[in-house]
């Protein structure tokens, strides 16, 4: 249908409306009833409007007059039904009217059974049946059930209907809250027993319906909270809001073209829920609401498909409040959150709150984020310790983790609390459990915010770093692991002292400056001393830093000037790349099989005044199988690496592929990107480590079960060649390392390294396993052998690693295990493909 013909269908609408309307308002049933017949067949499926027209006129009839519709539809109904030339549309459209004029017992049991399957949807579309079922039990005096005004009420949250609608939901009768949300059913049972004002507290709640509260809004709400008491209204509160993100206690039914309503917050609880949130951001909470409050950001965020996240108006309302509590262990879990947290608008409310308290204190982003830290009551070694009864318990961080350990009281220890330590102190071996919890999220946080400083180049005076980092409680436990430059030395702790790379001691200077030490420039001999000394002190650092990658410029790269190939050509899982490019700071978006433009991966470096780029494209053209179901690509292809001034127009490429390029009006706007050689060697390096990252990563060649190619085997090719061909720098680091392991390890006497690969002989076949991909080949005749993670295992857990974070270096430890021992192995997928050579 062109414009033309939706205008001259919408002016019919109209025309038809204000017909029903007039001859309702007049009495002239007969007419009305003819009227709804003769138009019935027009209508394809169901009335204009989602039967609004009808439904609305029908009201405007007085009772008598209604009565006589009502049995001149029946007539015209009864007529119509043995006609076959009357199409099914048309008794569709009538039959939709026909229960509104209805009465008697027939009508009655049609709208229970109407209101029966509408109280288990998640919204009707303010069906015509269901209106008309409504006001049929409400002329009868019957209530509607709680589960449709639920419905009903959902439906004018999330859809602006005619306001006639709207009226009638307002007028029906229900609890304030929806319930079938186990916080919103808390509520409810509560209410019964609290004082009175509770519920006007509760009622206040659910006028928050701005971005932020109002100061009129703040106002009433600290009036409430200092009559019912802020202690206890902060109580109340946090057990109400621990209970959301909970599954539903009254599941509602999916339909055909929508699911996971059940995992959806009820549109019509969420501005009373975001009043919650506020309302504890006014009390003076302590470390539990500030963790609570942390929590609830993440719940909020899981991804629902087809939705998105779950709801970004409580994230918001939860980092509002955060911003609203005057702690610095609130800043901290905002901090802690940015670094974690890869949702734009999220990252960017989180990212304001931080500025606004730095400019607030006077101070930088970067110190807010530093002194804000909590510490957890932790010793300046990473412990905390305490007493339940006859029990001790400690939290001890260190490289291993965050871990809460038991011991009697003569030490010995204990693999959990005894029974009568859980029933006598519940609640505080809950919060044991739930700190160890959140340090351990704190650690994660620490360490990336660290990771990031190689690109920040970040300086501190020794005094400050000495605090905020070597001797912090918590950041200390990830600091004390890395080397450090002191002025111009380096250095790492070890033995409880920080120590240069020989062993000597290195005095404190309290005139210095720190930084963090990076191997690019380094000569080749002080990096693998300083990898000599993490083994000799069994050191784990929390990132790689003395194995660090290092990229360099190839004459390949000096050739072509302005771009690097080094990644390109490369097959990747779209959703695991756009995972592993926002957890390192890049923005992504993933793309869909449309007729639109999308900008490539790009990661801004506001301390160099860049942009780095990294060209993907959707690969396929088979809706469906390249695609998911909503037609995002599954699988990428990977091009260019550039970069580009940080103010530069940006490029944009079509969703199907081709070149990508700068939309500009003027020619004068355009911007050549930076010649490779110009770009500072640390950037260089890191920018391309993180794109080697995302092809060691999301590459099929490393899926074990991609060995077919993927879909009709196009990609057999790749898979094979990336598989078991050349080494990339981070596989050399990995073969590098594993030279020095190997020997130690308890298979020395069966495994060695040959070239790209380990080589490890088993009782049954000799196995090469690839140190980029960690696919596996079996001599004599180089036949795969298919082991897919989960059934490798994890290996005896004794293998030293000196670095967190390479998944693929311990998979090939735990395969190595697995096959040197392969007459053990009780697996039959994998027994088979032994035996079968």
């Amino acid at each position: 249908m062109d414009g033309y013909e939706r205008v001259e269908r919408s002016k019919a609408n109209v025309r038809f409306m204000e017909r029903l309307v007039h001859l309702a308002r007049t009495g002239a049933a007969e007419e009305f009833a003819a009227t709804l017949h003769e138009t019935a067949a027009s209508w394809r499926g169901r009335w204009p409007w989602c039967g609004r027209m009808p439904s609305f006129a029908v009201r405007q009839f007085e009772a008598a007059a209604a009565e006589t519709a009502r049995s001149e539809l029946e007539s015209r109904l009864r007529q119509a039904v043995p006609d076959a030339s009357v199409s099914g549309y048309t008794l569709d459209n009538l039959v939709s009217v026909y229960p509104l004029l209805l009465t008697g017992s027939e009508a009655l049991g049609h709208a229970r059974e109407t209101l029966a399957v509408a109280g288990r949807k998640w919204v009707c579309g303010a069906d015509t049946d269901v209106v008309a079922s409504v006001l049929l039990l409400r002329s009868q005096g019957e209530p509607i059930p709680v589960s449709v005004v639920a419905t009903l009420r959902r439906e004018t949250s999330v859809a602006r209907y005619w306001p006639e609608f709207a009226d009638l939901v307002s007028e029906l009768e229900g609890p304030l809250l929806n319930p079938g949300e186990p916080w919103a059913d808390e509520v409810l049972g509560c209410l019964e027993n609290l004082d009175p004002r509770w519920r006007e507290l509760i009622a206040h709640l659910g006028k928050a319906t701005s971005a932020k509260p109002s100061a009129r809004w703040l106002k009433t709400a600290a009036g409430f909270v200092e009559e019912l008491g802020a202690e206890t209204v902060g109580n109340q509160v946090m057990a109400w809001l621990c209970l959301v993100g909970e599954e539903r206690t009254i599941p509602v039914d999916d339909t055909e073209y929508a699911t996971h309503f059940n995992e959806q917050f009820d549109p019509h609880n969420v501005d009373y829920l975001r009043g919650l949130v506020w309302t504890l951001g006014l009390v003076s909470p302590d470390r539990d609401a500030i963790r609570l409050l942390a929590d609830l950001v993440t719940v909020c965020q899981r991804k629902i498909p087809g939705v998105g996240v779950r709801s970004q108006l409580i994230t918001n309302a939860a980092i509002h409040a955060l911003s609203m509590i005057d702690d610095l262990e609130a800043v901290g879990q905002i901090a802690r959150l940015a670094t974690s947290v890869k949702v734009k608008p999220t990252l960017k409310a989180l990212n304001k709150a931080l500025d606004a308290r730095a400019a607030a204190l006077g101070i930088t982003r970067d110190e807010v984020e530093e002194i804000s830290v909590p510490t957890y009551e932790l010793t300046r070694q990473g412990r905390r310790f305490g007493k339940l009864g006859e029990t001790l318990w400690e939290i001890a961080v260190d490289s291993d983790g965050v871990k809460l350990l038991w011991r009697n009281d003569s030490g010995k220890s204990l693999k959990s609390p005894p029974a009568a330590v859980k029933r006598e102190h519940p609640e505080t071996v809950k919060d044991l459990k739930a700190t160890v919890k959140d340090i351990a999220k704190m650690v994660s946080a620490q360490s990336e915010r660290l990771d990031r400083q190689f690109l920040a180049r970040r300086e501190w005076p020794f005094t400050d770093w000495w605090e905020r980092y070597a001797y912090h409680p918590l950041v200390g436990t990830v600091a004390r692991r890395l080397i450090w430059m002191v002025d111009d030395v380096a250095c790492c702790f070890a033995d409880g002292d920080l120590r240069t790379v020989d062993g000597a001691v290195l005095e404190q200077r309290h005139g210095t400056t720190v930084r963090l030490w990076h191997p690019i420039g380094r000569y080749i001999d002080e990096v693998l001393a300083w990898r000599d000394f993490l083994e000799r002190h069994g050191i784990v650092q929390p990132f790689k830093q003395a194995h660090r990658e290092v990229y360099l410029l190839t004459a390949a790269e000096e050739n072509t000037r302005v771009y690097s190939n080094r990644f390109a050509a490369h097959i990747l899982k779209q959703h695991q790349y756009n995972s592993l490019a926002k957890a390192r700071g890049w923005d992504n978006q993933l793309r869909l099989m449309v007729d639109d433009t999308y900008e490539p991966t790009t990661k801004l470096l506001p301390r160099w005044g860049l942009r780095a780029e990294f060209w993907v494209e959707g690969i396929g053209d088979d809706y469906g199988a390249d695609t998911t179901e909503a037609g995002t690509y599954l699988r990428l292809a990977s091009d260019q690496v550039r970069f580009y001034r940080e103010d530069a127009p940006r490029n944009h490429a079509h969703a199907t592929g081709g070149n990508y390029a700068q939309y500009v009006h003027d020619r004068d706007d355009f911007r050549e990107p930076v010649p490779l050689n110009e770009i500072p060697p640390l950037v260089l390096s890191e920018v391309l480590r993180d794109v080697d990252l995302f092809v060691g990563v999301a590459s099929v060649g490393n899926d074990p079960e991609w060995s077919d190619g993927g879909p009709e085997g196009r990609f057999q090719e790749y898979w094979h060649s990336y598989s078991f061909g050349e080494l990339g720098a981070t596989a050399v680091t990995r073969r590098d390392l594993l030279e020095r392991l190997v020997p130690r390890l308890a298979i020395a006497d069966r495994a060695e390294i040959d070239g790209k690969f380990l080589r490890v002989r088993g009782d049954l076949r000799t196995y090469k396993i690839h140190l980029g991909s960690g696919n596996i080949l079996m001599e004599p005749n180089n036949e795969y052998l298919c082991i897919v993670p989960k059934q490798a295992g994890t290996g005896d857990g004794k293998v030293f690693l000196p670095f967190d974070g390479d998944r693929v270096l311990s998979l090939i430890l735990s395969k190595a295990l697995l096959l040197a021992k392969d007459t053990t192995i009780t697996d039959r997928t994998i027994t088979s493909q032994i035996r079968r050579g």
